[in-house]
């Protein structure tokens, strides 16, 4: 299966409310990417002050993905009772807590507690933000607006790193974490100002207030023909999560599950957790001259994520994420070669070492790290779509967890070269599945998406 059709699709008009309203939801994604990354940094002070292991190390660096795991599981069924809208300010409100908890702590426990309370609030964001986005999104443009939400992901990546670079020659690790409760209080602020989701006010008996805010999203007062569409949908589906594993949606579940494995099995801890670590282990020892080269990477992963956007709507999700794991693999093998050559370290080798991360690291933010994120948010039917996320989600974060726990220990046992290597192999399997199994979702409402499964079910009885 890899086509689902294209439509010829009257294009709506896209407002500068829409792109306003899409720009404050986003900041969600600013505070997801600079909690996660900021620890990248942070660790080469706070492993010295505290004397961690490599073990305790790993255990530090993932306890915001057990927290995100936690609060993903757990905010699908909030963000359909509270709304996409009041969610995201309850997520802004426990991430504001986490931080200041990470900045006062002085133990490693209340370190721990600290990170996985800031998990918590960005494993929510991580899919309600993009949810948000595709609801209030049409079919032409929907690509390029949720991937808004990726830019700032990556945009708040490399902001957290240059903060590390620049504290890093005071050894300032809890300033470093301080500055994350910026986004968080600006999205606080920015949500009040936002309209609720038009497709979650209609399943839930509000069409008038959904029709005025899609007529001052579109820009256009012919709304009632999407807001048929929108309600016609919601009759064939159940809002249960028993449905996810019926015969309509379990596909669509199976492939939002093995997106999620792909995006995180193929090595982007390497990327956000470990990347310092990798340039210290190849030869760059000062701690601001690993950060500053993990900059130069945040560049990539900025710039990286402006080409995904405008391929998306263009070019497709499917060729964008095959193009972007066939990147990876590469990256990943010639970084393996280049720790297999080199004894101790730094001289040319070194820096090839870094060119190929960073090569990959473009080739992960062009595909998976865009394409999934965008995907997952298209192709579950309205009356689950949250509690569809969430399950996703939480997948995301504990394969995230899973390979940020045994990195270090890959290391130990395989070395480095075989570390690296074996991620390449996941890449290959990556490409062969999505090759296999992911549809095209391009130009299509997600009205039209969800009509696809249940085309696919009377195909099957047949």
């Amino acid at each position: 299966m890899s086509e689902l059709g294209e439509k010829d699709i009257p294009k709506r008009g896209t407002t500068l409310f829409l792109y306003v309203a899409v720009s404050i939801a986003s900041l969600g994604g600013l505070i997801y990417g600079y909690d996660l990354a900021g620890i990248a940094g942070a660790i080469l002070f706070i492993k010295k002050e505290f004397s961690l292991s490599p073990f305790s190390q790993e255990l530090v660096l993932s306890s915001v993905l057990f927290g995100a795991m936690i609060g993903a599981a757990l905010g699908g069924r909030l963000t359909d009772t509270l709304g996409r809208r009041k969610i995201l300010i309850v997520c802004a409100v426990v991430s504001f807590i986490g931080v200041l908890g990470t900045v006062l702590a002085h133990s490693i426990l209340l370190l721990i507690i600290a990170r996985i309370v800031v998990g918590a609030a960005f494993g929510v964001l991580s899919f309600a933000v993009p949810l948000y986005i595709s609801e209030i999104s049409s079919p032409t443009n929907r690509g390029k607006l949720v991937s808004i939400f990726v830019f700032a992901i990556l945009s708040g990546v490399l902001i957290s790193y240059l903060v590390d670079y620049y504290f890093s020659a005071y050894s300032q690790w809890r300033l470093m974490f301080a500055v994350g409760l910026i986004p968080a209080l600006l999205l606080f602020v920015g949500m009040f100002f936002l309209p609720e989701s038009p497709r979650w006010l209609i399943k839930h008996g509000f069409d008038d207030k959904a029709r005025d805010i899609l007529v001052r999203i579109r820009g256009t007062t012919e709304v009632d023909k999407e807001i048929a569409g929108v309600k016609d949908t919601l009759k064939e589906t159940k809002p249960d999560w028993h449905e996810l594993i019926g015969p309509v949606i379990r596909p669509a579940l199976v492939l939002g599950l093995g997106l999620a494995m792909i995006r995180q099995l193929t090595g982007l801890s390497l990327a956000t957790f470990y990347a310092p670590t990798i340039f210290e282990l190849a030869g760059f020892h000062s701690p601001s001259t690993a950060i500053l080269e993990t900059v130069g990477m945040g560049v990539v992963f900025v710039v990286m994520s402006i080409v995904a956007m405008n391929l998306m709507d263009r070019l497709g999700r499917r060729p964008t994420m095959l193009l972007g794991l066939a990147g990876m693999c590469l990256g990943l093998v010639v970084l393996g070669i280049t720790f297999y050559l080199q004894k101790s370290g730094g001289g040319l080798l070194g820096y090839l070492s870094v060119a190929s991360l960073i090569f990959f690291v473009a080739a992960w933010t062009l595909g998976p790290g865009t394409v999934v994120q965008l995907v997952i948010s298209e192709i579950y039917p309205l009356s689950v779509r949250g509690i569809a996320m969430s399950v996703v989600t939480a997948v995301i974060w504990a394969t995230y967890l899973i390979v940020t726990l045994t990195f270090l220990s890959l290391i130990e046992a395989l070395g480095r070269p075989d570390t690296f290597w074996l991620y390449a192999v996941l890449c290959v399997v990556s490409f062969f599945y999505v090759y296999f199994y992911m549809p095209e979702t391009k130009g299509l409402s997600l009205e039209e998406i969800e009509q696809h499964w249940h085309k696919s079910k009377s195909t099957d009885k047949n």
